[in-house]
């Protein structure tokens, strides 16, 4: 990896060095391009392969062996000749694909011919009574410091939600010796036979005898509360209980110290959307996506897509989808190719085969995403459920024009908390499809930057027109 200071303009810019940036930007460096891979992190990785690089686990031990494969991933960025900057973060992208990056206390504006996005996912948001107590967690956050510094949570442990990576984690956790006092499995009955016409292509899925063997190790070793219909944290200063209804049953209460959420991944959207590609909604996963072509091309001349910020996948088919935007661009940029298309695409649907099942079986469910009451929605300006919805009677039609009523979704996280839910609440009260109310307008500085940075642009013409047309 070349650690060169940050050039004007470079054949490539790459953003986000998870399985999907590491790919792209190995092979666009192999093939002579100037390639600069930009990454929030302090080292690559992404968030499946957060901390690789300075692990504080023995290999195999506690995260699986699936996680150790990024460790081939960053040797090869590191032979590959492309220059890497971590703690950089990309707050703009117009569509003539300029970048502002935000690195070593200062800001500045890159040019590239092509641009590859692998901004990844984002867990969706989970808004029931009491998120927002200290003490609640999603359980991506736990598995970050899981990861980077063998933190465990200490006390009475839940984990409640539906989704692969809920058992993953509780998988490691056990693995790493913390105790795990109940799993609220939020999965819908409803799910089941959705799903069970998909069944037969998961069936040949390589993800089949590692989830079962899994599921099987933690319900082993923790007691499961299948069929939750209804979820409730609460506390004074903490989270202290957390209450619960399974099954039609009464609620149940217990006592918690740590309670961990989860109901799935979405893509991470706002970089994308705030240079004007074209999003649709897709009604498996429950999101936005971006609409691409056969290498990740997306509806803006000269800006590709790759990794699960084109749709949830996983790490596998991330990885090849970063192979498939390399070659595109390389293709586009020399008029030759590197070889490894064919072997990408087998790859692909491979790892793709019953992918469908999996979103069906773990979609969550309308009560865990549409929120009532004074449910908080919007963190950042603490908008609560009742407040969107009035809003909605007053006949707001959609995000953008209920931000001149709340503030909701113009806080620093950028709507990244609140957007689907915001989406699906103003849809659900209109009678509409998601696609028909849309998402925020995302504008930059998609990522928070201070005045102090922004003013240390450089002072020519061309940046000062930059910083007005944002």
């Amino acid at each position: 990896m070349s650690t060169e200071p940050i050039r004007e303009e470079y054949d490539v810019v790459i953003v986000g060095a998870g399985p999907a940036g590491l790919s792209a930007a190995r092979i666009c460096a192999g093939a002579g391009l100037s390639t600069v891979l930009f990454d929030e992190q302090a080292s690559p990785g992404g968030q499946i392969y957060r901390s690789i690089c300075a692990s504080p686990h023995r290999r195999d031990s506690v995260l699986g062996g699936d996680y150790w494969r990024g460790m081939a991933l960053v040797d090869a960025l590191r032979a590959s000749g492309a220059q890497y900057v971590p703690n950089a973060a990309v707050w703009s992208l117009t569509r003539g694909r300029e970048l502002g990056v935000a690195a070593g206390g200062g800001v500045r504006l890159v040019r590239a011919r092509r641009v590859i996005l692998c901004t990844g996912a984002l867990e969706r948001p989970f808004p029931v009574p009491g998120w927002t107590l200290p003490g609640v967690m999603t359980a991506g956050a736990a598995q970050v410091m899981l990861k980077s510094s063998a933190l465990l949570p200490q006390g009475r442990v839940v984990l409640a939600g539906c989704g692969p990576l809920l058992w993953l984690l509780a998988w490691q956790f056990l693995q790493a010796g913390s105790t795990i006092d109940r799993i609220l499995s939020t999965t819908a009955r409803a799910n089941r036979m959705r799903a069970l016409a998909h069944l037969p292509s998961f069936l040949l899925s390589p993800y089949l005898a590692k989830g079962v063997r899994l599921m099987r190790e933690v319900r082993a070793r923790v007691r499961v509360i299948g069929d939750v219909t209804q979820l409730r944290a609460s506390g004074s200063d903490k989270v202290e209980t957390v209450a619960y209804r399974s099954n039609g049953g009464a609620e149940e209460q217990m006592p918690v110290d740590t309670l961990l959420l989860h109901q799935g991944v979405v893509p991470n959207v706002n970089l994308a959307m705030s240079a004007g590609v074209e999003h649709r909604w897709d009604d498996d996963q429950l999101c936005f996506v971006p609409t691409l072509g056969p290498n990740g091309e997306t509806s803006v001349d000269g800006v590709a897509i790759a990794g699960d910020g084109g749709g949830i996948a996983g790490a596998e088919i991330a990885e090849q989808r970063g192979v498939l935007a390399a070659i595109g661009a390389v293709r586009a940029l020399s008029g030759s190719a590197p070889a490894g298309e064919t072997q990408a695409r087998r790859v692909i649907e491979r790892y793709a085969r019953g992918r469908r099942f999996l979103d069906l079986r773990y979609q969550p469910a309308q009560q865990f995403r549409i929120p009532t009451g004074d449910t908080i929605v919007c963190r950042c300006e603490e908008v609560s459920a009742e407040q969107v919805m009035e809003t909605v009677r007053l006949g707001c039609p959609g995000p953008n024009q209920m931000k001149a009523f709340l503030r909701c979704g113009m806080g620093p996280c950028q709507g990244r908390l609140c957007g689907l839910t915001v989406t699906e609440m103003i849809a659900s009260g209109r009678g509409v499809a998601p696609q028909a109310v849309g998402y925020y307008r995302v504008r930059p500085p998609v990522k928070p930057i201070t005045v102090a940075e922004l003013a240390s642009l450089p002072k020519s013409t061309a940046d000062v027109n930059a910083v007005v047309r944002i």
